[in-house]
């Protein structure tokens, strides 16, 4: 289980294991220090093989989900990270440097979000702006409040969405609406952002944590093995021919077709009742449990 306090965040678990990662620096609008980013990008990365978990939420504290990077923080760490081995010194403002170091810390954050198997919500309390945005649109799910704003405007400081911001607007909003939406650095209502495509749904700011658990339930009851391979699956096509989408879904559906949550599924459609699926998650797997690939006999050698 990931539950703990992190650099920047906190995590617990609930029912159905909705794991909610919550920001709680709202004196800084949740902004993202390089030690809180190298530690959400680790938790992903745990999150991935967490049998506790299946769904992830991020939220925040405050009047912020997460306001972009924290442009105060100094050389030294304010808060260092927790998952990994101190800050190493670094001379910012080398170009040969500032190269591989925005491929790691800017767009490793979204990069690991995007790259999870399990399904994420983002539950957008406040101030979604610049990696903050870019953590909102690397989820499958945006719930926002009423009162949130959402923009990226790294060109109100000459900078530019090097965390990865620019393709994943691409991919909500199209070439023009996103030219439009980074070029005039816009930052817009939670309503507005939901007429561009930008959330899943829009609702009273006192509603967000309870509408967020509830799909978060919702979501964590369904068949996790083959929801976390359609996930991939939809997100392959994107870029992929119809023939290589068909391929790589019927090479995914190999699996699941022969998966216990199937045979779950095609026993309660008969049976007129509501799946019982995910039975292999329930309980702690058995300390001396073998893999399915253990040779337990060996064979006698040939004459």
């Amino acid at each position: 289980m990931l539950d703990g306090s992190y650099c920047g965040f906190e995590i617990a678990t609930g029912d159905l294991g909705v794991t909610v990662i919550t920001f709680n620096q709202p004196e800084r609008l949740n902004a993202m220090s390089r030690g809180m980013a190298r530690d959400l990008h680790e938790i992903m990365v745990q999150a991935q093989n967490d049998d506790d978990t299946r769904v992830v939420v991020i939220t925040g504290t405050g009047r912020g989900f997460c306001a972009g990077d924290d442009l105060a923080e100094s050389q030294t760490d304010p808060r260092p990270p927790t998952l990994v081995p101190s800050q190493v010194r670094s001379r910012r403002g080398q170009a040969v440097d500032q190269y591989p170091r925005l491929r790691t810390y800017s767009q490793g954050v979204a990069r690991s979000i995007r790259n999870l198997d399990k399904l994420t919500i983002a539950s957008i309390n406040g101030a979604a702006i610049q990696i903050g945005l870019s953590i909102a649109l690397a989820c499958d799910f945006r719930i926002a409040a009423d009162n949130a704003r959402l923009g990226s405007a790294t060109l109100r400081f000459g900078f530019m969405p090097d965390e990865g911001g620019h393709w994943l607007l691409l991919q909500h909003l199209g070439i023009t609406r996103t030219v439009d939406f980074l070029m005039r650095s816009r930052i817009v209502t939670a309503a507005e952002a939901l007429e561009l495509g930008l959330v899943t749904e829009v609702v009273p700011a006192e509603d967000l944590t309870s509408r967020t658990l509830e799909l978060a339930l919702e979501l964590a009851a369904g068949p996790q093995v083959a929801m976390r391979l359609l996930k991939r699956s939809l997100y392959n096509a994107q870029h992929q021919t119809f023939d290589q989408a068909g391929d790589d879904i019927a090479a995914k559906t190999a699996i699941s077709d022969h998966h216990p949550d199937t045979a779950e599924g095609m026993s309660a459609f008969k049976e007129r009742r509501k799946p019982h699926f995910n039975q292999w998650l329930e309980g702690p797997p058995p300390d001396d449990a073998e893999p399915s690939w253990a040779i337990t006999e060996q064979p006698e050698p040939p004459r």
